[in-house]
């Protein structure tokens, strides 16, 4: 006999931007290096790797307090519009991560909700959306637009609820462990990604229910977080090709070994 319950949602995705969408978590190191380098603060770019994904705010007060030097609220803003000029000067180098377009565009064709929140300010996040070949009315949400920004929940929250959900239906897919700190205090399960240059185990201490290595590889497992794709996916790795189509249950996987030579990781819909 049939049992009447409330059904969950299907499950949407909250994106941070650099380190997760985007490879730029280098170029935001060496633009604060050289902000810092300018007023005297010299800083190792490991230490400043650390507080990359942090509020520009929290990350400056953190990085001040091993310096044991202090800086005026007007210094901080300063410092922060440095930072950014610096950063753009380095923006040609900025690429999207493997799988990046793919998997939104995957995730769009199936109907699955996304948006993207970032620590970033709108100056320096917006531009981003060319190089994932996103328009310019992608869900976003910036610096600029909540209050705190992460380790607290805010940009999660708010992207949230620019796509009408609920965040403890949501996946939060980060880079940094303060992504998922952010995310667990929003109340959303966290899946981790290793491009931004955090360790497996640091992701997993933090609370990342998955940890995969960029989007090419969350993509090419997707199934993992209970996405169901509307129409069957050729995902060609190296040395075979996988066809996946949705079964009750889960996937069902079909191998084909193919003669070709290694190519990058790729997803595909016919």
């Amino acid at each position: 006999m049939a049992v009447s319950y409330v059904e969950s949602p299907s499950p949407s995705f909250l994106f941070d931007l650099d380190g997760t969408l985007i490879d730029s978590v280098y170029q935001h190191v060496i633009a604060w290096r050289a902000a810092l380098s300018a007023i005297g603060i010299d800083l190792s770019v490991w230490r400043i790797h650390r507080r990359i994904g942090m509020s520009g705010g929290l990350f400056v007060s953190a990085l001040l307090r091993e310096t044991g030097r202090t800086l005026s609220k007007d210094d901080i803003d300063r410092l922060q519009l440095a930072h950014a000029e610096q950063y753009r000067a380095q923006v040609d180098g900025v690429t999207a991560l493997p799988g990046a377009r793919e998997l939104l565009g995957f995730l769009t064709d199936a109907d699955v909700p996304w948006a993207i929140a970032t620590s970033g300010y709108a100056a320096t996040a917006r531009p981003a959306l060319g190089l994932l070949g996103l328009a310019e009315d992608t869900p976003m949400v910036t610096r600029d637009l909540v209050r705190h920004a992460k380790p607290d929940p805010d940009l999660f929250l708010a992207a949230a609820a620019v796509l009408g959900v609920e965040a403890r239906h949501a996946f939060v897919v980060g880079d940094s462990v303060w992504d998922l700190l952010a995310a667990r205090r929003a109340g959303a399960l966290g899946v981790g990604l290793l491009s931004g240059g955090y360790g497996r185990e640091e992701l997993e201490r933090a609370g990342a229910y998955r940890v995969y290595a960029d989007p090419a590889e969350m993509l090419a497992r997707i199934d993992e977080l209970g996405v169901r794709p509307l129409r069957p996916m050729i995902l060609v790795t190296q040395g075979e090709v996988r066809h996946r189509t949705a079964c009750s249950g889960g996937f069902r996987q079909h191998f084909v070994r193919e003669s070709f030579a290694a190519a990058p990781l790729r997803a595909s819909r016919d």
